[in-house]
């Protein structure tokens, strides 16, 4: 099956830091291994075999205009563009917003420089095959510290073991899609605490806090306070978690791809 993909490649315009180091107008055009990264995540999306159609979520119009890497990558059939929001959530609801409700869709990130086209394979042939209305790919964390000692990222940490987020979500049915409102909503709580607890329950968050919830009781309390089937995907990947939020990301994706050659 193929389906359509989002990309979200907006960012803080020509203050982010990653863009400042790398000279560019916007972060998802450093250039990594000879072409801007956002063009390495159409290609590894394309060549997966699973993709149709691409739509990007930013950068901004003038950038686009400005970039001819931007206006070539989007005058070829099957990549569109639409103007990101303000944050990651609202980019993702407005880029969905375009597309039929009931299509199913990836969602991936501009800077997800190290994307490949078997990461994709991967996460979607599990996610259809685990059915349900959301998934979401997490990397093992030890394969990830193993792998790359020195990089920092983001650790989930459950009973059964210590993840990271990989940027990939595959948003399966209509329903599914009610989790970016979710999101959005935890956004504009992130300061009230009760209000995200409230997705899983109090008592979950006791036992994550306490380090005895497991991943699997986690999303099955996730899927039960928002009544959304979530699934999690663990990819045996470790670049599927590295993007290049930082410019220590940068140097470190730019020597493995370097050393690949």
């Amino acid at each position: 099956m193929a389906i359509d993909a989002i990309v979200l490649a907006g960012d803080r315009g020509p203050s982010d830091p990653v863009a400042v180091a790398a000279g560019v107008p916007a972060k998802c055009l450093t250039p990594i291994g000879g072409s801007p990264m956002v063009n390495r995540v159409v290609r590894a999306l394309r060549d997966s075999g699973r993709i149709e159609r691409i739509l990007l979520c930013g950068p901004a119009e003038s950038t686009v205009q400005g970039s001819p890497d931007l206006r070539a990558l989007t005058a070829e059939g099957g990549v569109g563009w639409v103007a990101p929001e303000a944050t990651p959530c609202t980019s993702a609801a407005a880029a969905l917003a375009t597309l039929p409700s009931d299509a199913p869709v990836l969602v991936t990130t501009g800077d997800h420089a190290l994307l490949a086209p078997a990461m994709v394979r991967e996460f979607l042939d599990q996610a259809f095959a685990q059915g349900g209305d959301v998934a979401v790919a997490l990397a093992p964390y030890e394969l990830v510290r193993e792998t790359y000692p020195h990089t920092r990222r983001t650790v989930l940490k459950f009973s059964d073991g210590r993840f990271c987020g990989c940027n990939l979500f595959a948003f399966l049915t209509a329903r599914g899609r009610d989790m970016v409102r979710i999101w959005r909503e935890v956004e504009n709580d992130r300061k009230n605490p009760i209000r995200v607890i409230g997705l899983v329950g109090w008592g979950a968050m006791a036992r994550y806090a306490l380090g005895t919830l497991s991943l699997a009781e986690g999303v099955r309390r996730l899927s039960q306070q928002t009544g959304i089937a979530a699934s999690v995907i663990p990819l045996r990947f470790a670049e599927a978690a590295i993007d290049v939020d930082s410019v220590a990301d940068l140097e470190l994706v730019r020597s493995i791809v370097a050393k690949r050659g």
